[in-house]
């Protein structure tokens, strides 16, 4: 999750809804220097990342330009951006955690008081420092290694794209120190610097016992370090990372350069460089008016029918996440367009937040899903096929929302709202048509293969451009430059934890966890319906302490070949495992999504608790449904 600003009017921001307890803290104590040099710095490091994003756009668009109109590949095009694509990475990671934007769980954090509070985010922050610390060094050795490595298409040296592991780190630890400085009084720093020495001490001594612990180590080490830093409201990334780190050290004799190299591994896929792309077509389509454009027309056919808001909300929840894949950004675009309305007519905000949560889990398989992608790039399942077969399960789950909004609103009284005539209805289809066809464009040419899951997304930009420009005459530059850093932060944050998530699986490989985890699911009573039983409980779980694309990366590789054994389509078995994880992602009391939610829709968290309980069983019963009939996971393939 992110920062993000939400529309109200003539595409102005005019809020911005918070969805991280580290950016509401407050100084403690004027420290003026801190703040000086930590803004100078982040300029420092925010421009280049914005030049990147904006570079991979334009590299990318070039190759399909060349390819697709000219027919003269670039060779060098794939090279190139796979080199920005780490720097993008780790300069994005450093931002996120300047401001406070890395994925984590608070719950714990925020339930106890504000000095408490205080004081386990500086353990927190000193967490996240000893990680980059005791990483720093193995990260230089990698990049050192890699010098030795030269590039084929472009004839230099790897070091180039490697280097980006150890500056971005130095300059996370530094960052972390400034947050240190900046948020903890100087008590709750030496308090929190000595918790985090005292337990890295004690690990430290006890490794000669941890050489003898076999197997039981994977338990201390994925279980009690990673889980508890997670619960300790550690960021994700740096938990999975103390987890890892750990184990190789202590445990094994592994060479801990051979970490990075995984972490390296599982943030250089390039398919992986869909993730920034899609967040920044995201915020774009959202600048540019076109979210509005689809809501007004979905508005105006059906806000005359009972309940006629609620089906607009589930159906533009589905428009949208065909075209940001970020769901706090279909969610930041949608609610301020129809809450408003919908509150007029007397709806309860608790029912609103309700709905606007439970379909982002629904839309979770909508192309151009981030998760989506992350499964083909961990897994090696077809993108194409991903978000071919991503659709009908959506639209299944969508239609069991639409039941519980029937039945909700089967009384409602609407002999005050008019009913729009059928001209002002077609006019507001002209106007929304190219926003409509958007979600069309992108599909059509991945499945025609005209550009890449990748590439697509730059047609999408350039789409939303002109649309923005010539069509909706709606497009504040000054606006850019904030949303290619907005992009930068938040794709750092998923692919940092995608990279250590990658270490953690290897780690989990490497140990024989794997071998046995696939030889006790193959062997579950009741054959392949148990085994999806238990991926649906396990991923909702998993999706609600850890979110969606953590868990992917962490399971994916894992499970996927022992359902490819027990004859289950790949396709199907992702969207099984991509619907559970929503549901557990949007579900209170744990799952973040719902608080983001909350946080955009500005509802207490508690008005919504009620009203969710029918949405989830709605959920439920639609992912059951998806697990039982494989062809609406296929049948489109």
């Amino acid at each position: 999750m992110a920062n993000h600003v939400i529309n109200d009017s003539g595409g102005q921001p005019t809020r911005t809804v918070d969805l991280h307890l580290h950016s509401t803290l407050t100084a403690p104590q004027e420290r003026p220097w801190v703040t000086k040099l930590d803004n100078a710095l982040g300029v420092l490091v925010e421009v280049p990342v914005a030049l990147l994003v904006l570079a991979e756009i334009v590299i990318l668009f070039a190759g399909v330009f060349a390819r697709f109109i000219l027919h003269t590949p670039l060779i060098w095009s794939d090279e190139l951006s796979s080199i920005l694509f780490l720097w993008l990475a780790m300069l994005g990671a450093v931002v996120a955690l300047r401001k406070g934007e890395h994925m984590r769980m608070t719950a714990i954090v925020s339930s106890v008081g504000p000095q408490k509070a205080a004081l386990l985010e500086a353990i927190a922050t000193c967490a996240c420092l000893a990680f980059l610390a005791m990483v720093l060094h193995p990260a230089w050795e990698f990049a050192t290694d890699e010098a030795a490595i030269t590039t084929p298409a472009l004839s230099i040296s790897n070091a180039w794209r490697a280097a980006a592991l150890p500056i971005g780190i130095a300059l996370m630890a530094l960052f972390a120190v400034l947050r240190l400085l900046k948020y903890a009084t100087p008590m709750q720093g030496v308090q929190a610097l000595a918790v985090v020495g005292m337990i890295a001490g004690a690990f430290w001594l006890a490794q000669p016992v941890f050489e003898d612990l076999g197997r039981i180590n994977l338990l201390i080490f994925f279980v009690g370090v990673a889980a508890g830093c997670v619960f300790a409201g550690i960021p994700i990334a740096f938990a999975f990372g103390l987890g890892t780190f750990g184990y190789l050290a202590l445990a094994t004799g592994t060479p801990l350069p051979v970490m990075v190299g995984r972490m390296d591994e599982g943030m250089s896929h390039l398919i992986l460089l869909a993730v920034p792309l899609f967040v920044f077509l995201g915020l774009l389509i959202e600048m540019t008016g076109m979210a509005r454009a689809m809501v007004a027309f979905l508005a105006g056919l059906l806000g005359h029918a009972k309940g006629g808001l609620s089906y607009v909300l589930v159906g533009a929840m589905y428009l949208v996440s065909g075209i940001s894949g970020s769901k706090a950004a279909d969610m930041a675009a949608i609610a301020p367009a129809l809450f408003p309305e919908m509150k007029k007519r007397g709806a309860d905000e608790g029912e609103l937040v309700a709905l606007l949560s439970a379909t982002g889990a629904q839309t979770e398989t909508v192309p151009p899903s981030l998760v989506l992608i992350t499964i083909g790039s961990v897994t090696g399942v077809s993108i194409a096929a991903l978000f071919t077969g991503g659709l009908l399960p959506a639209l299944v789950l969508g239609l069991f929302l639409c039941v519980v909004v029937w039945f909700r609103y089967r009384h409602e009284d609407l002999s005050h709202v008019r009913r729009m005539g059928w001209g002002q209805v077609t006019k507001l289809f002209a106007i929304a048509f190219p926003a409509l066809a958007l979600p069309f464009v992108i599909r059509a040419a991945v499945v025609e293969g005209v550009a890449t899951a990748t590439e697509v997304s730059t047609l999408g930009i350039a789409y939303s451009v002109v649309a923005g420009l010539l069509i909706y005459r709606q497009f504040d530059w000054k606006r850019l430059g904030p949303m290619l850093v907005a992009t930068a932060s938040l794709s750092g944050a998923i692919l940092f934890i995608i990279g250590t998530a990658t270490a953690m699986a290897w780690g989990l490989t490497q140990s024989g966890f794997s071998r046995s985890l696939a030889e006790m699911m193959g062997t579950l009573p009741g054959g392949v319906p148990m085994f999806l039983a238990v991926t649906i409980v396990t991923f909702i779980l998993l999706g609600s302490v850890l979110e969606g694309i953590p868990a992917i990366v962490l399971l994916g590789p894992l499970v996927f070949p022992i359902a490819q054994q027990l004859g289950v389509h790949e396709v199907h078995y992702a969207m099984v495992v991509v619907l559970s994880m929503g549901l557990g992602l949007f579900a209170p009391p744990l799952g973040v999504g719902y608080y983001a939610a909350c946080a955009i829709g500005r509802v207490n968290p508690d008005k919504g608790i009620r009203p969710i309980v029918g949405y989830m069983i709605a959920l439920a019963i639609g992912v059951v449904v998806v697990a039982a009939i494989p062809w609406i996971s296929i049948g489109l393939l």
